[in-house]
Parts: C-alpha cells; structure tokens; sequence
C-alpha cells in the first residue's frame, strides 16, 4: 500500500470535507458547531487550491472572435463563469449577479487561450537547429537522433518539464504533441501535463520503416503499446487525453496504417499525422503507394482519415481531389508557417482553403518551427498570407488580424469541443494580458492593443492562465 503524505492527507481531508459540505451543510455546521463555520470549510478548499467558487466573474477588456474574422469586443466588460464554463459575457453586469466574486483585472486585455494543434515534444532541444535543410534531410540530422534519448525516463523527464512550462509561459492553454515511439516517456508526458493544469492530446509516434533502426517497432510492438496506452490513459485524465499518432505514411506500413484505423475506430480516439508538407515527400508515397490515387487516400484507405476527429499537418501541397476528401471527412488542417518556411516546405494556400470551409487551426511544429509561442507563429501565418496574395496575383487576400486570432483560438480549439472562445457553453480558456508596456505614446483601440501585443509583445505580458475556469500557477519543471 503506498503511503500519503501529512499534505495529501490534508487535500484528501479537505476535498471530502468539501463535497460533504456540498452535499449536506447541515452536516457540517452541526458536527463543527462554535468550531468551524461553514464558510471555513469553503476557503479551506480555495486556500488548498481544490476547487474555485461555483460561479465567478473575471472583468476587463475582452476580445475574442465567435466568427472567423469578427470581433466580439467588450471594453470593461464582464465573463460569469460557472465551473468551468462560460455563462455569458455583458458590458454591463445584470443585478442577478451583482453578489458573485468579481476578479477585476482593471485595464488588462482577456482573450481565450491559444491553441497549438501541431507541436512535437522530444524536439524541444532542437530549437534553432538545423533549419539549412529540408524536411528529409532534417529528419535523419537532427531529429531522430534527439528523439532516439527518449528511451531515457530521465532525459525525457528533464526535457518534457521544460517544454510544458514553455507552453505556459507563452499562453498555450491547450496543444495536440507527437511524443516518440517510447510508451514509458509518452505516458512520462501525458502525466506532466496533467500535473501543470493544461489541455492536451498526445500521441506515441508509430513507426515501422524508413527510418533508423533505433526507432523502428515491429508492427506488432508498436500496436501492442499505443493499446497499452489506450487502455491506461484514455479515461485517467479530464483534459489530458490520448492520440492516434502515425509519424506519416512513409514511415508506417500499411497494416500498421490499418492497425492504427482499426484501433481509433475501437476506442473512438482522434488522430493526428501529417499530409502533403514537402514535395521530396509526396514523390517518396507516391513510389511507395503507386495504386493508390493520392496521399489523402492512404490515410483515407487505412480508416485515418476523419472517421474520427482528425488532424493533418501542412497540406501544403494539396490536390483539388484532396481538399474535397478533406472536406468531406470533416479533417483539421493545422497551419504550421514557421516549419514551412524554415524546412524550405512551400506557403499553405490557407485563403483558398478557407473558401472551402475547411476546419483549420495553428501549429508551432517545434523544431521545424522555431518557437513555442503562438503570438510568433500568428506573425508568420500573417507574413506568408501577403506573399501568397502576391503569388496569386492578388487574389487570395491576406489573412485578417481577427482571422487569425480565430485560427489560434476557437479555429483549433474545435477539435477539444467548445473552446477558444468566450461563448455561453465553452470552457474558460483565458489569457489575461497587461499590455501597458506596449502602448505608452498614444491611446490604442482594444483591436489595435490586440495586435501589438501580436506583434511586439511576449510572455512578460501574460499576467494570468486560466484552463476549464481554473487559473494555472507556473508548472513544475524537473
């Protein structure tokens, strides 16, 4: 029997203190009567950081976007949050809930915490590394060999901290990560992110060819342990869940493709892999699937491919026929600009596939790219969205700030349900930002204040974290 702390004892005490408290006061204030009140038993648990009052209000300037590439603006406006969800958002407060617990942040700027849905974990120490090289290339230099340590619970501990803490820091709130084809290190990551109070999928990396024998698993072994993993994770966590994760089709065979299907299908889990990044790439399946109509379809063969909420990185380099397979399976594109300049991959044509209503949302893809922060690779995604409009002879118009606060936020906060937005029913995913070191030499609108800090502000000015209404304390790192 494994031994508790006196300080778990005391978590443990409070927490069944509290839901008796809830349950039944009575209980409570008869038993601890001329001892305790029943408002003790509630700041207990606030104090021990158990719980945070059923409904509460944050204030401040909100701005957040419902619609792609509109602004919902409330200047010293009002959130009321229930739990962990948003009950409704005013620029004035209704009398109804004149009584709640108000959290003032005065001129501060509360937008919906950004999400990563491309991010690759064991590649965090290659940051800045390698980035005179394409993808394949890059692949064998720089990337495997880092990701061969993750046999090491150690390293993997020391690195995995790191990079969660970095998530923070910079205001990802929730992120889809590839971890490695390592069970040990990949639940190692699952676990921190759980620990820190974040959001996230992660995936072992299945993979059965074409790269070093160090990372290679049998068909077998690599089913066995994402199974294994299945089996542990899926339900242990709230917000920290699971992944079918094939690295991409030329380093999975087909029956593991397949195998791979069968098991998102089995345990009705989402996938994330990558399509259509590098043209050296597409040349590579097309010698390795030669029947098969395109790069989309192999996916789409192996049951991978929206059946159930499904993730492809880059598709840079997509086929009309694809796209439309795309859209018909309901798949999430993740924008990944900093990866795809760096590796020398192409410019997404993200307004064209706007236009089709596809599901899209932003990725860091480190270390191809080359920051964890969000508000960087919002940049970037801005900067190739004007060089794509020159390419296009000015057709395909460069993305919008408000566009692109939406694919950082609600676009890829779809595929964790209701999040990235403000919304009655959406989980509280906040971000309080104090930009007054920004905007000294004249009055900015809320909007303008919005895409300076975009543009020339940092982590330094994220003030607060909230993830499913809790506010987040800087994570642990090992």
């Amino acid at each position: 029997m494994t031994s508790l702390s006196n300080q778990q004892y005391s978590k443990r005490f409070l927490e069944n203190l509290y839901l008796i408290y809830k349950s039944d006061p009575l209980i409570i204030s008869n038993v601890y009567l001329g001892y305790m009140k029943e408002n003790y038993i509630f700041e207990c648990a606030l104090l021990g950081g158990l719980v945070m009052q059923d409904e509460y209000i944050v204030k401040g300037n909100i701005i957040f976007t419902k619609e792609l590439g509109k602004y919902e603006i409330f200047e010293s406006g009002y959130i009321i949050i229930d739990g962990k969800f948003v009950k409704g958002v005013y620029k004035e407060l209704p009398e109804k809930f004149s009584k709640l617990k108000i959290l003032d942040y005065g001129q501060a700027l509360i937008i919906p915490g950004f999400i990563d849905i491309h991010s690759h974990a064991p590649q965090f120490p290659n940051l800045g590394l390698g980035l005179d090289k394409e993808l394949m290339p890059w692949l064998d230099s720089y990337t495997f060999p880092e990701e061969k340590k993750y046999s090491d619970i150690d390293y993997a501990k020391k690195v995995y901290s790191a990079f969660v803490k970095s998530l923070w820091k910079y205001g990802t709130t929730r992120s889809c990560v590839f971890a490695t084809i390592h069970k040990n290190s990949t639940k190692l990551l699952m676990d921190l992110f759980a620990e820190a109070g974040l959001g996230a999928y992660v995936g072992k990396v299945n993979m059965n060819r074409n790269a070093p024998e160090y990372l290679l698993e049998s068909t077998e072994e690599s089913i066995h342990n994402t199974k294994e993993l299945l089996d542990e994770y899926g339900q242990k966590y709230e917000l920290v869940k699971p992944i079918i994760t094939p690295r991409f089709v030329p380093t999975c065979s087909f029956e593991l493709l397949k195998s791979l299907g069968e098991l998102s299908k089995k345990y009705k889990v989402p996938v994330q892999s990558h399509l259509s990044e590098n043209l050296s790439e597409i040349s590579f399946v097309k010698k390795l699937h030669p029947k098969l109509k395109n790069y989309a379809s192999v996916y789409n063969e192996a049951g991978l491919l929206g059946d159930f909420p499904t993730i492809m990185a880059h598709c840079i380099w997509l086929e009309d026929d694809e796209i439309e397979l795309m859209v018909k399976k309901e798949a999430f594109i993740a924008h990944c600009p900093n990866s795809n300049n760096n590796l020398s991959s192409g410019i997404a044509p993200i307004r064209k596939l706007m236009k089709k209503e596809l599901n899209i949302g932003l990725g860091t893809d480190i270390s191809g790219g080359h920051s964890v922060s969000m508000t960087n690779v919002i940049a970037s995604c801005a900067q190739v969205s004007k060089l794509k409009w020159l390419e296009s002879n000015k057709a395909d118009k460069p993305l919008t700030t408000a566009e692109l606060l939406y694919l950082a936020t609600k676009g890829g906060g779809k595929f964790f349900g209701k999040v990235g937005s403000f919304e009655e029913g959406y989980e509280f995913d906040a971000l309080i930002i104090d930009d007054s070191s920004l905007s000294i030499f004249k009055p900015l609108s809320i909007e303008e204040r919005l895409e300076k800090f975009i543009y020339t502000g940092d982590d330094r000015n994220i003030k607060e974290r909230y993830v499913a209404g809790k506010k987040i304390e800087e994570p642990k790192q090992y």
